[in-house]
């Protein structure tokens, strides 16, 4: 099946399931670009694909400097970001999604201040407790209040991948856990400053998007399986 067809049915099951939520949400495709060709991401722009996803700087550095128009497309690192790689991720990336911990916070924050960015994040909450996972608990701790103290980070929204299971229940409550922290962060700060819920990927975008989801990471429904 091609891009374009893969597309045109994700697209049909997001508004599916943007019926069966009851937050009456808007929900972002994000493009999960990893070990994609720039030709693929091009594509993807001229079939509507505004926004892509990358998870490794590296890569991500090389393909930028040679992708046309780059400018156009925005760009979410949305994998585990090491903080010797913060200089070289917010010269490349509009945004960070993975903000999983105040160390790392702390230093895009001050990277941010050097550069005169204020970048946009999404905070990473691990909601299934896996511990391969990475992220902040999903509950209230100095630690995660502090990031939103940090002056140069325009925090915007919490991120979480789901459980591993075919279990539905199990997945499903993974993803409401993250929409009841941003409620109560919320009410914490006084203010309602999270508004994104970066949650769903492939297998389960249906569901998070019916949980209250506004934004979901899709690759290989997209693309097809990766080849390694």
């Amino acid at each position: 099946m091609s891009l374009e067809k893969n597309l045109k049915q994700i697209l049909e099951n997001i508004e599916s399931s943007k019926k069966k939520s009851s937050q009456g949400q808007s929900v972002e495709l994000i493009a999960a670009t990893k070990n994609q060709e720039i030709s693929i991401i091009e594509e993807c722009y001229q079939l509507g694909i505004k926004t892509i996803g990358e998870n490794r700087v590296q890569e991500s550095e090389e393909k930028f400097s040679s992708l046309p128009g780059c400018e156009k497309i925005k760009k979410r690192f949305i994998g585990h970001l090491q903080t010797n790689k913060v200089n070289k991720c917010l010269n490349i990336f509009d945004t960070v999604d993975s903000i999983d911990s105040l160390k790392l916070a702390t230093k895009v924050n001050k990277t941010s201040k050097n550069i005169n960015k204020k970048t946009e994040c999404l905070i990473e909450v691990n909601t299934s407790g896996e511990p391969q996972k990475n992220g902040f608990s999903p509950k209230i701790t100095d630690e995660l209040i502090s990031c939103f103290r940090l002056t140069d980070l325009n925090i915007v929204g919490l991120m979480t991948i789901g459980s591993n299971t075919n279990n539905e229940k199990t997945l499903r409550s993974t993803f409401v856990l993250l929409r009841e922290l941003k409620h109560q962060i919320n009410n914490e700060l006084g203010s309602t400053i999270l508004t994104e819920l970066s949650m769903g990927m492939t297998n389960d975008y249906e569901i998070a998007i019916q949980e209250g989801s506004t934004m979901v990471r899709v690759g290989t429904g997209l693309f097809g399986a990766r080849n390694y």
